[in-house]
């Protein structure tokens, strides 16, 4: 495949689908950034969710999601509540 799935929080599923959606490599997401990626992905797999979001931001920073830190998790959070309410 490509570099994504080389990338913290990237599994062979998640870089099967951002390839799908047009995201072929680290560098298109990092460019990209995690909250249009997401977008992306949600136009295509309506199971795209939090989890998944902050799996990319944390893959854009270079670490696991969970050691986001708690102010971005929050702005994640309500950029996804804020999306999910337009869709």
């Amino acid at each position: 495949m490509n570099d994504l799935s080389q990338q913290v929080n990237i599994g062979k599923e998640l870089e099967r689908k951002l390839t799908e959606v047009g995201i072929t490599s680290f560098a298109e997401l990092k460019n990209m950034g995690s909250e249009q990626a997401f977008l992306t992905l949600r136009a295509a797999y309506s199971d795209a969710c939090l989890n998944t979001l902050c799996a990319l931001d944390g893959a854009i920073a270079g670490i696991r999601w969970h050691n986001l830190p708690v102010e971005r998790k929050t702005e994640l959070r309500e950029f996804h509540r804020i999306s999910k309410n337009k869709k």
